[in-house]
């Protein structure tokens, strides 16, 4: 059985410098767990950043094919901790198992689809245009060009996702399949996940001969490791989940060093779903069930929660409101991520329907004597108030939402246009319907990376098609995905080769075309020679 150790792993070698520890804490039992954990000192930052930076060179030259294994024995040894890691994930979220089940299968999902991605290999974009040495008035050179490595990543683990958004996860996968040395900054949350998962991750580098530094894993409760990563001149981009204040104070760092880096952060969205007329009247029941399952799934811990609902005033509305109330009460108050996360959604949940204008349609009862339980919410407001008070629109992080009713549809208009950038937006409508309103489709389409028709936004498919990010505050960088294939293109970089040699460019550009991959050529996509 594998033993959690609770020290730093810088390399292949633990390290436990520092004498302050902390505690893995039971969000279901209210209580701390036996084993500590070693905050990284900043001589551990200063070891662990030096073997990353010697690690790259030679992790980034080694063949895709050789990269590719290495992504596949994270997955086997991920595998190979069995029940023992649900059940640790399961004490320190308070997540249910047949929840960690799905999530651990997604994230080896995850990575064996970028191992399938690097061996073909057609993902680096290769480009070629040939010379033109008799074109007048001057001759055309050689340029080829393709995506190469960065350097060291710096991953910082989430809260709500103990497996696929963090140690292994969306982050740490497309940065190990794009050759970059990955150093994971573990989330204080789920301490004892991520050591199990960084001694996978480290068995699997020497299983397959990676470079001592490809992986590093830090723990800290603090602020003062990410700080130390995020700073540091031998990290090149930066890779987190979680709060808007969190991700800003990340992205002010990176944008203050002597070299600027990109931070690539989630940080949150209401997602806000519309139901139209016709929509609403022949699907009231099942809407209100759906929706309802939607706001509650996971104690409403997901970045896609629909936390804002829109329809405009119509003879089914009272039905509906009805049956979404109803469909709330039926599920039970479950378990947050901590306490401190429990806290805050309390806090936020009351301060928004302490609004004048603002109506409670339903609120769960927790179970007696438990502090840490999610009271799902359901509130009401018309349109006008909304529109007046800002903090209606922001986030509340948990299982809780708000139906938004409009006089009409010019009022819909006004309400959707403040809101801020989103990971999802929804509509409900079939096509007919749909095309009735063009102003709409185009508000929604501007406001998200995803826009769903006719379902709700938890759920995100991994997939080459699924964009997981969106305009600002939703994340730093709207044209990246988290999700999917492309999440690689956040840790890579172009580069030009002008005139070379044919036998010193990358095989990937070389005439000869030895990986076979897909390339464009002179303007025509090819996989022939030169």
């Amino acid at each position: 059985m594998t033993t959690i150790q609770g020290k730093n792993f810088i390399g292949y070698s633990l390290s436990a410098l520092a004498t302050k520890t902390f505690r893995s804490y039971v969000p279901a039992q209210d209580n701390y767990l036996e084993e500590t954990f070693h905050p990284a000192t900043p001589d551990e930052v200063e070891q662990t950043m030096a073997l990353a930076e010697k690690a790259f060179d030679t992790y980034a030259s080694l063949p895709a094919s050789q990269r590719a294994d290495f992504l596949v024995a994270i997955t086997e040894e991920i595998m190979a901790l069995g029940d023992a890691l649900l059940e640790r994930a399961h004490l320190e979220t308070g997540l249910p198992m047949p929840r960690l089940q799905g999530e651990r299968g997604r994230t080896v999902n995850q990575l064996l689809q970028f191992a399938d991605l690097i061996r073909e290999g057609s993902w680096v974009e290769a480009r070629i245009d040939t010379a033109l040495p008799d074109r007048a008035p001057a001759p055309k050179p050689d340029l080829r060009k393709m995506l190469i490595p960065i350097g060291p990543i710096v991953v910082f683990g989430s809260s709500n996702f103990p497996f696929a958004y963090s140690v292994a996860g969306v982050d740490t996968g497309p940065a190990l399949a794009a050759g970059n040395p990955v150093i994971v900054k573990a989330h204080p949350a789920h301490p004892g996940v991520s050591d199990l998962t960084a001694q996978a991750i480290v068995k699997a580098a020497q299983r397959t001969g990676m470079p001592e530094g490809v992986f590093s894993m830090l723990y800290d409760d603090g602020h003062e490791v990410g700080t130390a990563l995020v700073q540091h001149p031998a990290t090149k981009a930066v890779g987190f989940t979680g709060s808007m204040k969190g991700g800003m104070a990340l992205y002010k760092m990176a944008m203050e060093r002597d070299e600027p880096i990109p931070v690539f952060a989630e940080m949150g969205s209401v997602n806000p779903v519309v139901i139209l007329p016709k929509a609403l009247e022949s699907r009231t029941e099942s809407l209100a069930k759906t929706l309802a399952g939607s706001v509650t799934l996971g104690a409403g811990q997901f970045c896609t929660n629909p936390g804002l609902v829109f329809t405009v005033q119509s003879p089914a509305l009272a039905q509906f409101e009805a049956s979404f109330q109803q469909e709330i009460a039926g599920v039970a108050s479950a378990t947050m991520l901590t306490a401190g996360i429990c806290q805050n959604y309390r806090s936020l949940r009351d301060e928004a329907v302490a609004h004048e204008g603002v109506k409670i349609l339903h609120r769960s009862e927790a179970e007696a004597n438990h502090s840490n339980q999610a009271e799902a919410t359901l509130a009401r407001v018309d349109a006008k108030t909304f529109i007046d008070n800002p903090t209606l629109q922001e986030e509340v992080f948990g299982p809780f939402s708000l139906l938004v009713v409009c006089e009409d549809t010019e009022e819909l208009y006004t309400a959707l246009a403040l809101l801020k950038g989103q990971l999802t937006t929804s509509l409900m409508a079939d096509a007919e319907e749909a095309a009735q309103y063009p102003q709409l489709l185009r508000l929604l389409t501007r406001r998200a990376g995803r826009f769903i028709m006719n379902g709700v936004p938890t759920g995100v498919e991994v997939c080459a098609a699924m964009h997981h990010g969106g305009p600002f505050p939703s994340t730093t960088d709207s044209r990246f995905t988290s999700v999917g294939r492309d999440a690689i293109l956040r840790f890579v970089r172009p580069q030009s080769f002008q005139d070379w040699d044919n036998s010193l460019l990358p095989a990937e550009l070389q005439n000869e075309n030895p990986r076979g991959i897909w390339r464009l050529v002179n303007n025509d996509w090819t996989q022939a020679h030169v």
